[in-house]
């Protein structure tokens, strides 16, 4: 049975450690059991910090648990699981690279820069819809939640609602493709061809839909094929 925390040499305990020598060097077990705080009668942070990482390959992985899969590892309820996902979900938003940071869209490449290392993980297809004002400054990026796996369920009133709520004028639709390839799907092409209509209709321009896969994007609206079918219409 391992030590409880107070049984525990003083420079052996995270918080002390923590104290004296810095953050950095602590092992992922005991940065988590400062996380994690108290143990059980049976186990102490650290050893059920290590029951976590005995759950993923690498720290990354963590933010793909869900709060079902932390509280079923013994000593873990939900309050632990949600401080921890709460970590996750900052540390995420800390390594947006759109965090707190205004910029000006010039090509496709810029969104999908922003965008690619928060949809890494991502198993299902969620979009997003970036708002810009007249100079292409991005003023908000917005997911939108349709509650499906893929891009078909997605109606023209989500896309737009908030962009109409801040009376922006331009749009840029970005989703991803967990597959890995990045070429539009005949719903793709469907869908931004709705778009392109509907927010006409409202007064907003449409500059873009983005799809990401892994490090790869494409821009719809850079296609030939795209420019020829859809933008002839």
């Amino acid at each position: 049975m391992p030590l409880k925390m107070k049984e525990l040499p003083r420079l052996e305990r995270p918080y002390e450690k923590f104290k004296i020598y810095g953050p950095e060097k602590l092992s992922n077990a005991e940065l988590l059991a400062i996380i994690i705080k108290n143990g059980t009668k049976d186990e102490n942070s650290i050893s059920i910090a290590n029951k976590i990482l005995l759950k993923v390959t690498c720290l990354k992985e963590i933010q793909e648990l869900s709060l079902q899969d932390l509280k079923e590892i013994k000593g873990i309820g939900d309050v632990k699981a949600i401080q921890i996902k709460a970590i996750c979900e900052l540390t995420k938003r800390m390594n947006n690279k759109n965090n707190n940071v205004e910029f000006k869209v010039t090509k496709p490449e810029d969104i999908a820069k922003v965008l690619i290392d928060e949809y890494k993980f991502e198993k299902q297809e969620k979009v997003k819809v970036v708002i810009l004002n007249t100079k292409n400054i991005v003023l908000r990026i917005v997911d939108i939640v349709s509650g499906e796996e893929n891009v078909a369920y997605v109606t023209p009133k989500q896309i737009l609602a908030e962009a109409i709520r801040m009376q922006a004028p331009k749009i840029i639709l970005v989703h991803n493709h967990p597959s890995g390839d990045t070429m539009p799907s005949k719903t793709d092409y469907r869908l931004t061809r709705t778009i392109i209509e509907a927010s006409k209709i409202m007064g907003i321009k449409l500059l873009d839909h983005i799809i990401i896969s892994g490090q790869n994007y494409e821009s719809i609206f850079s296609r030939e094929d795209f420019q020829n079918e859809v933008m002839g219409l």
